[in-house]
This record gives C-alpha cells, structure tokens and sequence, in this order.
C-alpha cells in the first residue's frame, strides 16, 4: 500500500508538575529537533510575559465551550478552575506531514491521549526535589493568589505518584540542557536518528 511508505509522524507528550521547567525543556527539544510544540488552549488569564498563540491561545470559557461541542480537542481538563484543550486538528495534521509533535500537557490529558494513540512516548520531567520545586514555583511570576499556589504544591505529589504507574520515562530536571537532551534520546530512540 502506499500508506506505508509515507513517513509516519511522532506523539510525545512532556508532563511534570508546574514549575518542572516543561515549557523551556519543551522548547529546547523543538529546537534541536525541529519538532512541533502544540499549543494549547486555555481560560486562564494570560501572564504580562506570555505571548497569545506561542504560549497558549487565551480563550474565553463561552468559546472554550464552544470548542468542546464542536468536537476540537484531543483532550481538554479543568485545572484550578480555568480550562485547558489540545488542539485536534494541529496534531492530526503534522503527525500527518511526519513530524514529532510534543504535547506539554497534564497527567489527567495524557492518559485521554494515551487512549487514542496507543503508541505515543510519554515522558515525565521531576524535580530534583521537593525544595526545588517550591522555589521554582513562587519565581513564575504568574499572579497567582496564595491559596491556588498552594494547591499546585499539593498537587505535584499526586501528579509524579500516577506518572510512576503511567509514564514509561522519568527525567530529573536538575539541569536544563541534559534534561533536553534526554528526552531527545527517547525520541531518537523511537524514531530513529538517521531519519
């Protein structure tokens, strides 16, 4: 069939609690690899330093809604109250041109995802501990109230205790760089280099 010598695109997805490092590591990966980050779409208020459309696509929850009921997430949650989806028709159309696609989303989607393709690569950033991530997580600059920025803390213990039962890699985010060229090992390793 013809089918079969099309090249055939990849699905990875990158989780990690927030403040893991998952955007900048997502980023480094694309730009080695030249693989594609889906953007995701959201409700939540967009910080002074992220840009519509290379950070999220900032929505209202009426169009997010809307986006529901015409069926164009992949996979879409409710975090600390605002919305989160992955655009179906972005990932469709470059796993269809043979590219790597990277999916920076949450452990919740990732198993949505898992369920339509089986095969994709799911890979989970760590902190090298819990320190760490408190540090990282009050310097995001997010405006955040205390309370929901407790409620990220507390939940990134739940988050890496169902990515050890779910996840087949584990990568410590102690240093950018080699955290980046890990996951670009996994990816090799599943694509092959000299493709």
């Amino acid at each position: 069939m013809i089918q079969n010598k099309t090249k055939k695109g990849k699905l990875a997805i990158i989780s990690g609690p927030s403040g893991v490092g998952k955007s900048t590591i997502c980023r480094k990966v694309a730009q080695k690899t030249g693989a594609v980050i889906s953007v995701s779409v959201t409700t939540r208020p967009k910080a002074d330093s992220e840009t519509d459309g290379k950070d999220y696509w900032f929505v209202s929850t009426d169009e997010f809604r809307r986006r529901i009921r015409n069926d164009e997430f992949l996979e879409y949650a409710e975090v600390f109250g605002n919305f989160y989806g992955t655009p179906r028709d972005i990932v469709t159309q470059a796993l269809a041109e043979g590219k790597i696609v990277i999916l920076e989303i949450d452990v919740q989607g990732a198993l949505k995802v898992k369920s339509v393709y089986p095969d994709v690569e799911m890979i989970f950033l760590l902190p090298p501990t819990q320190k760490d991530l408190a540090g990282r997580m009050t310097g995001r600059a997010r405006g955040e109230d205390p309370e929901t920025a407790r409620l990220r803390l507390n939940t990134a213990s739940s988050e890496i205790a169902a990515a050890w039962q779910y996840y087949e890699h584990m990568i410590i985010n102690a240093d950018i760089e080699q955290a980046a060229n890990e996951v670009i090992q996994v990816l090799e390793a599943k694509t092959g280099a000299a493709e």
